[in-house]
């Protein structure tokens, strides 16, 4: 029969037989080159190699499309033609012959070597698109990351910017707090002067013999005000006006905002008589940073009116 041939023929090229009787029920039995384009397409399927079976009423070739309830035709009546139909079905029955079994698998593999090459032209063609996507989508992502780097350096840059403007405001409140509390100091111990008038240093007078009777000692002359100067660490100076009753630690803070010699701690001392200043002296006025003289048993006015201060480091 032809369903057979066919099978016959799918199994001399190759196939498994479970591969071509699939082949042969998926396309209803159409012919050879149909099931051949069958297998090729479905090649890939995880149960194209298990054994087939047909559905209930399905018989191997036959199309359920083509199954109507119509009857069969009748049988011809003429004779020439019932002879004729005989021959066409002997013929149909008469099993092929080894040259033309061999003729039909020679034609049936070209047929098979013509599809393989268009599928691997077709692959590669497929091949190319993906490829193509490939790189538009990597480009397309390329483009996203710079575009999200570029914003992040945004973001820094204004990041810095507004840490530059908070740490520039911060120091101008420290000194704006500084100005304040030398005006409140002012105002509370100066009668409210905010700066004494200059003092004219005392003219010594040439020496005369001592008179007859001496007077009492000139009172002790008080100032209001103070020039301290700075010396940092790689040599350079730094020079400001205190008020007299302003705490060492006003001076420290001054030299902590202005200072370019670097950023680690230090102390303050007076290089003569070298004396090196602690914590508890912080908050003593600097007209009380005084020492006493032993010999003649008095007392300086500290770091007033003026005073050398150098930076050491802890």
């Amino acid at each position: 029969m032809a369903e057979f041939t066919a099978l016959d023929s799918l199994m001399e090229m190759g196939f498994s037989k479970n591969r071509a009787e699939r082949a042969l029920a998926h396309t209803g039995n159409q012919g050879i080159e149909r099931a051949m384009d069958w297998i090729m397409d479905h090649e890939s399927d995880p149960d194209i190699d298990e054994p087939y079976v047909p559905p209930a009423g399905h018989v191997l070739g036959s199309d359920p499309t083509q199954l109507t309830l119509t009857p069969p035709p009748a049988p011809p009546t003429d004779p020439a033609a019932v002879a004729a139909e005989g021959s066409q079905e002997e013929q149909s029955k008469r099993p092929l012959t080894e040259e033309e079994k061999q003729e039909q698998i020679k034609r049936l593999e070209e047929l098979m070597r013509v599809k393989q090459q268009e599928r691997e032209e077709r692959e590669k063609q497929e091949e190319v698109e993906r490829e193509r996507e490939r790189r538009r989508h990597g480009q397309e992502l390329l483009q996203v990351k710079q575009r999200l780097q570029e914003e992040e350096m945004k973001k820094l840059a204004e990041e810095r910017k507004r840490e530059k403007i908070e740490e520039k405001q911060a120091r101008q409140r420290v000194r704006d707090k500084i100005e304040r509390d030398k005006a409140e100091r002012a105002m509370k111990f100066g009668g409210g002067c905010s700066r004494a008038a200059p003092v004219t240093p005392p003219v010594e007078a040439p020496p005369t013999s001592p008179p007859a009777s001496q007077g009492p000692p000139p009172a002790k002359r008080e100032y209001d005000e103070c020039r301290i100067q700075v010396r940092l660490l790689d040599g350079s100076a730094l020079t400001s006006a205190f008020k007299a009753r302003e705490p060492l630690a006003a001076v420290r803070l001054y030299v902590e905002l202005n200072r370019t010699d670097g950023a680690e701690e230090f102390t303050l001392l007076t290089p003569f008589p070298r004396r090196q200043f602690t914590e508890e002296d912080m908050e003593t006025p600097l007209q009380e940073l005084g020492e006493e003289d032993t010999e003649i048993h008095t007392e300086t006015h500290g770091l007033v009116p003026s005073a050398v201060l150098m930076v050491a480091k802890k």
